[in-house]
């Protein structure tokens, strides 16, 4: 557009703190007079395929200071994106990544990339006098649509303070609307704590990085009763559903998989999430493997076809080629969607499409160490992806994206009218 309006008139990044207390960047866009913001969320519980952060190593923050990164936005980033169009975000993401050259974003960094580009976005669409959902659905040609939300209610693994080999424990509950659902989540949440505490002590009411109950429990089924019982005090027993996140790269190896006491190979791994599958309303299963299984994938997808969704995160890492060879192996039928993974606002919508191509669910994830930035609830809706994962139900950072899609919701119903 050859309007001063939607020129960029300003690019600055600076260094702040995310939930954990650990630095991550935070880019300013400027255009038509006014200033536009986005930060980047950071991972515990890293792929290691996943495009670089680039952190300063030394004594600074222990090492994890991105002082490096916003001296590459306010430097080079800035000089070449002076003047163009903000509305050009597939052109400015190509130049970001031609910038910075490398295959995993270490140069420049993908902290640095990204928070440019989401800033831009959000940037044009407000000069444009559009929702962000509204230009992010432009961009993918997608029609929009609410997420349903996975509401984590349990931590362990690397997220948690107890013994729980598991990472996450979602619910998914069953409503009419956005505004239901998480309602019911709340309840859900709340209950649940109350049942904890009573059950195991105070401590067991603890939190974990995503603000989940992070348990003193050993024991899956015991964690998993739990959620039941809570369920069945709430008279929602055949109306919510659940979702683990493993994260099995953490527990694995060399091979074998250090579970709940016992030294596993794939195939007893596989046996236990059948059983567990059968008992409980399981409906979908993230990193089930670590990152290199793909024949464990595999071997669970093709047991369970359709019934259990089956969720690559670690093992593809919001990378298209990673999906397409997901596809060929028939190793997975399910995406964790994570723009930080990958480096650019383009690029990670391109990997939702494909994807959303080949039938498969699409999982739009926060990070443990997230930001107050409310972007992946406009980008879950922009795609049309059916599920967001954006942490416990409490704690600021989580709840401005559950908080954001209450609006959405109301924006979307004004929109289509």
């Amino acid at each position: 557009m050859d309007d001063a309006r939607y020129q960029i008139e300003d690019v600055k990044a600076r260094e702040i703190l995310d939930s954990r207390g650990i630095p991550t960047v935070e880019v300013d866009i400027e255009a038509g007079g006014e200033v536009f913001t986005a930060s980047v969320p950071s991972g515990t519980s890293k792929g290691k395929r996943e495009a670089l952060e680039l952190r300063d190593g030394g004594l600074r923050y222990q090492g994890m200071g991105v002082s490096k990164a916003v001296n590459n936005v306010n430097t080079l980033i800035s000089q070449k994106l002076r003047f163009r169009d903000v509305t050009m975000q597939k052109d400015i993401d190509d130049l970001l990544i031609k910038l910075d050259g490398t295959e995993n974003k270490s140069n420049l960094g993908a902290n640095a990339l990204l928070a440019t580009s989401l800033a831009v976005c959000r940037a044009a669409a407000s000069v444009q006098k559009k929702p962000l959902w509204k230009w992010i659905s432009e961009l993918s040609r997608r029609k929009p649509a609410l997420p349903d939300p996975c509401i984590l209610v349990m931590e362990g693994g690397s997220h948690g303070k107890g013994d729980l080999e598991i990472q996450e424990f979602m619910i998914v509950p069953e409503a009419k609307s956005f505004k239901e659902k998480l309602r019911i989540s709340t309840e859900f949440y709340f209950k649940l704590g109350t049942i904890l505490e009573k059950k195991y002590g105070r401590t067991s009411a603890n939190t974990g990085l995503e603000g989940a109950f992070s348990p003193l429990i050993e024991d899956t089924e015991e964690a998993l009763d739990i959620i039941a019982q809570a369920a069945k005090k709430l008279k929602i027993k055949n109306k919510v559903k659940i979702i683990l996140d493993v994260a099995a790269s953490g527990f694995c190896q060399k091979g074998k998989y250090f579970f709940e006491g016992e030294i596993l190979n794939s195939e007893e791994l596989k046996n236990f999430y059948l059983k567990i599958c059968k008992k409980y309303p399981i409906f979908a299963i993230e990193d089930p493997f670590n990152q290199d299984d793909w024949e464990g994938f595999k071997e669970l997808k093709s047991v369970l076809r359709e019934k259990v969704t089956i969720i690559g995160d670690d093992l593809l890492t919001t990378n298209i080629g990673r999906i397409k060879e997901a596809a060929d192996k028939r190793s997975c039928n399910g995406l964790v969607l994570k723009p930080n993974q990958v480096g650019t606002l383009s690029e990670a919508i391109e990997a939702g499409k494909e994807a959303i191509s080949l039938g498969w669910e699409v999982f739009v994830k926060h990070r443990s160490g997230e930001t107050k930035d409310d972007f992946i609830s406009d980008l879950a809706c922009g795609l049309g992806a059916s599920y967001i994962m954006a942490g416990a139900p409490t704690r600021g950072e989580r709840v401005t994206k559950y908080n954001r899609l209450l609006k959405i919701e109301e924006e979307l119903t004004k929109f289509i009218a």
